[in-house]
């Protein structure tokens, strides 16, 4: 009877430690000291020295003759000896359908070269494996896009231009019956491979997408007039961005959207953009929490926005961890630090630091913390917000609420630390609720101290 007893006990004992909640002893408890750590698993890849020349392979600098055989064949040739650097010179390149990059490549834009993209959707079939707005599916291309890759790049001092604002553009009204039927697939764990969309669907592709992809690289180049999302990495290791120009303000043109990746350097990229310059993802609703992939171990810093800023959400059913901002501009834009999500959603938020973001203008808040956005479906599974510091912020006016952080009994805020944070003009100077452990240093709105009490 002892020997029973004692093994019940064991046994609960066993039982009690598995299920009891730890504490999170990963490298992001340790908050800034951690990047140093993270910037050892973000690295350039590398390519051998070897070169391809793209009018060796008949590309013309000629707006009407269609070049994408010979960047394909370029691309090609480059892959199957082992990598290398396809050169486009000076000169304007009318690229009829996507440009798909192969390991070991980088597609290099010297300095005048410009790849005009075809405004024709038929040149973007047939179908591929992609993501639109955080649900898998097969649609049209990607206008550059890499599936399962290692060590691929697009550098130099080229411009890309995507056309998008002539056809793509006119689709946004047309859509919703096809984003529907998507995320309804989405949350019936519909088997991808019949989740097939593509033409009378209307949904736009985007400009640049890494699909699965390991050392990736975008640096130096233009971007202009997107169909859709911009920079799209997805499940991806070791990402850099870094020193592009982005220019789109067709709908929904995000800057850059890293989604499900792991690694990510963002940095001295200037975005002018007609949507989130920023939106960190993994996943919408069922169909992310079905791959369960977080974002994490991300870094942005030195980056300007002209009018939209840093966002994270609304598609991060996966998760996001371990990220840190700095050093970034904001001109003018709805909210300056905004993260959005609502009860469809699921998944988390946590270990966030941000400091030094100077803001012109934001029109809708500073800060926004928002747990009922839009396209709410009638889900409850509440998002988990933990552990985010945001610190050393500086904003000339807002034209609504300077700082919004209201969380829903379901899904409140936890551990919310707000430090040194000065707007100048603002009609209202917060609006806080359901928020456990907040913790307001020095935030001043209209040259008032804002504490607990008087929020």
């Amino acid at each position: 009877m002892k020997n029973t007893t004692l093994l019940f006990v064991c046994i609960l004992i066993f039982l009690f430690a598995c299920h009891t909640p730890r504490p999170h002893s990963g490298p992001a408890a340790q908050g800034w000291e951690m990047v140093d750590e993270i910037l050892k698993h973000i690295s350039e890849p590398v390519f051998p020295d070897t070169t391809f020349h793209v009018m060796e392979y008949g590309a013309r600098d000629d707006s009407t003759f269609d070049s994408r055989p010979a960047l394909l064949e370029a691309i090609n040739a480059c892959n199957l000896a082992g990598g290398g650097k396809v050169v486009v010179p000076a000169g304007t390149y009318l690229i009829k359908g996507p440009l798909v990059l192969k390991s070991h490549v980088n597609l290099h834009l010297q300095e005048g070269a410009r790849l005009e993209f075809s405004a024709e959707p038929n040149d973007y079939l047939p179908m591929v494996l992609t993501k639109w707005e955080g649900t898998e599916c097969y649609n049209y291309s990607p206008f550059i896009y890499s599936y399962q890759c290692v060590n691929v790049a697009i550098t130099g001092k080229g411009a890309i231009d995507g056309n998008g604002a002539a056809v793509f553009n006119t689709w946004k009204p047309l859509e919703k019956p096809g984003m529907d039927r998507l995320r309804q697939m989405g949350n019936d764990s519909v088997p991808v491979y019949e989740r097939v969309f593509g033409e009378g669907w209307y949904l736009r592709p985007c400009m640049i997408q890494f699909y699965g992809c390991k050392n990736v690289m975008v640096e130096g180049v233009s971007i202009y007039d997107s169909p859709f999302w911009i920079i799209h990495p997805v499940f991806c290791d070791n990402v850099i961005v870094r020193g592009v120009c982005i220019d789109g303000h067709n709908y929904n043109n995000d800057g850059c959207d890293p989604e499900s990746s792991t690694n990510v350097l963002i940095e001295n990229v200037d975005f002018n953009v007609g949507d989130d310059g920023i939106a960190i993802k993994s996943g919408r609703d069922q169909d992310g929490w079905r791959i369960g992939q977080a974002t994490e171990n991300v870094i942005i810093r030195n980056c300007r926005f002209a009018q939209w800023a840093i966002t994270i959400g609304s598609e991060m059913s996966g998760g996001v961890r371990n990220v840190f901002i700095e050093d970034c501009q904001i001109d003018s834009c709805r909210n300056g630090i905004y993260f959005k999500s609502n009860l469809d959603r699921g998944g988390f938020f946590e270990n966030l630091h941000m400091r030094r973001i100077s803001a012109n203008i934001c029109h809708w808040g500073v800060i926004n913390f928002r747990t009922d956005y839009h396209g709410y479906r009638g889900g409850n599974y509440p998002t988990r917000f933990r552990n985010i510091t945001i610190e050393d912020v500086t904003c000339n006016r807002v034209d609504s609420v300077a700082i919004l952080a209201n969380g829903v009994p379901e899904a409140k805020l936890y551990d919310i630390t707000l430090r040194n944070i000065e707007v100048k003009q603002a009609p209202k100077a917060t609006q806080m609720q359901n928020i456990v452990n907040l913790i307001l240093d020095n935030v001043r709105v209209n040259g008032k101290l804002i504490t607990q009490e008087n929020e």
